[in-house]
């Protein structure tokens, strides 16, 4: 027997609930449920969907997200080209590659643009639950808009979507909220910021160092104990915002108050990648351990120029799937039934004919019906039948035939009760099968 070959550390297959596994990661079943609901939340808001390459040309995600993140640094999965010698990179996050497809394109010519896409990302980092190497996010756009208005919509969608989802705002997942100002603003602030941690040289750390010249806002971020009292005296950056950097921020609360949505003010967020503007927000979750942003995003209007377009406004956000299913599975909160309707069940294979022709008139009226395939007892056909969570067996007999019929027996409510239904007349008794499913 030849040896396994297993999935690479830190990619995951996304299986069906019936396959047994140990890793406790979200099934197939609640990933789709995810994903109809975002189709469901975003159509309600006018964006559309998109699609974009996984592999992107290395220099797009350099010149994006800057040469000093960590996940250019650090992260990114690159490669050389055999064929061309292309220095290429598997993504590490979508709005980089969108911008890139929207200037290629020209597609902002007809005015702006509202885009959703989802997908695998990857990052080189150590898994662990809730941070894969191959993770997947949702992604959400909105180009061209340059108003506060936009800002608060994507983050009342984010809402929206939280209630769809059975999620309550405040109690599983609350909102921070910051504004990063103009390019200018950053600058005085980041001049402060390298003159504050200078004067405590003796405090910072081996990677505190290495980031004091070349991104020291990403300081602010660190997780040791020892720093945290220096870094919370910090020169904070809403002190050097001008006044319509202040304007646009206050406009985005002043909705944000009116929807009644709670939030706080997190003067130390600043986000991992250099592009972001203005306002930058997360929504962050207690339930998760260290992996409590479970959604962020912000404005970048500078983008689309560094990309190579013309100057255009952009606001945007990702929001990392496994993360929040993981979420959702570890509150226990309610999910949609994936069980079919029904399971069929055909006593001889002489009946199959007929049976699956019954079958497809079912599934046409919409009815989520599995076939029973392979034989077998009745009793074992009965207890697949069972297991399947089907509501219905239908059982497709030689008696039933005989007289054009098909037996509906109840495997849930009403267990074990069961009539006859005519085989010429599916569409008036399927009705009723779906309105109890």
């Amino acid at each position: 027997m030849a040896d396994k070959i297993n999935a690479v550390k830190g990619m995951n297959d996304i299986l069906p609930a019936s396959v047994p596994r140990t890793d406790k990661l979200p099934d197939s079943a609640l990933w789709h449920w995810f994903e109809s609901t975002v189709r469901e939340v975003l159509a309600r808001y006018g964006y559309q969907y998109i699609v974009t390459p996984v592999v992107e040309p290395t220099a797009l995600f350099v010149r994006g997200l800057g040469e000093v993140t960590d996940i250019v640094e650090k992260e990114m999965y690159s490669f050389t080209d055999s064929m061309n010698g292309d220095k290429l990179t598997l993504r590490p996050e979508a709005t980089a590659g969108i911008v890139r497809a929207m200037v290629e394109h020209n597609a902002l010519y007809n005015g702006p643009l509202r885009l959703w896409t989802a997908g695998p990302m990857f990052r080189h980092e150590r898994p662990q639950k809730g941070r894969y190497r191959q993770f997947h996010q949702l992604d959400v756009e909105a180009l061209g808009f340059a108003g506060p208005d936009v800002d608060a919509e994507l983050i009342l969608l984010v809402r929206a979507l939280w209630k769809q989802l059975g999620l309550v705002e405040g109690q599983h997942v609350r909102l921070e909220l910051n504004s990063l100002g103009q390019p200018a603003e950053r600058q005085a602030h980041r001049d402060a910021l390298v003159r504050h941690f200078e004067a405590h040289a003796d405090l910072l750390d081996e990677d505190a160092n290495r980031r004091l010249h070349s991104n020291p806002l990403r300081i602010l971020d660190t997780k040791n104990p020892a720093m945290q009292a220096m870094v919370e005296a910090a020169p904070q950056l809403m002190d050097f915002l001008g006044e319509e950097s202040r304007a646009h921020f206050d406009a985005v609360r002043a909705v944000l108050d009116a929807a009644g949505l709670s939030y706080r003010v997190n003067p130390r967020l600043v986000r991992g990648m250099d592009y972001y503007n203005l306002t930058v927000f997360e929504w962050v979750t207690d339930q998760l351990g260290s992996q409590g942003t479970v959604c962020g995003g912000g404005r970048y209007d500078g983008l689309i120029a560094q990309m190579g377009g013309k100057s255009a406004p952009a606001v945007g956000f990702g929001l990392g799937i496994e993360r929040l299913l993981l979420l959702i599975q570890g509150l226990g909160l309610a999910v949609p039934d994936a069980a079919p309707a029904a399971y069929a069940i055909v006593t001889a294979p002489e009946l199959l004919p007929r049976a699956m022709v019954v079958l497809e008139q079912l599934r046409e009226t919409g009815l989520k019906v599995v076939l029973h395939a392979g034989g077998g007892s009745m009793k074992s056909q009965f207890k697949k039948a069972d297991a399947s969570g089907a509501q219905y067996a239908l059982v497709f007999g030689a008696d039933e035939a005989a007289a054009g019929e098909l037996t509906v027996k109840a495997l849930r409510d009403g267990q074990g009760a069961q009539q006859r239904r005519s085989l010429s007349h599916v569409a008036e008794w399927a009705a009723s099968l779906q309105s109890r499913a």
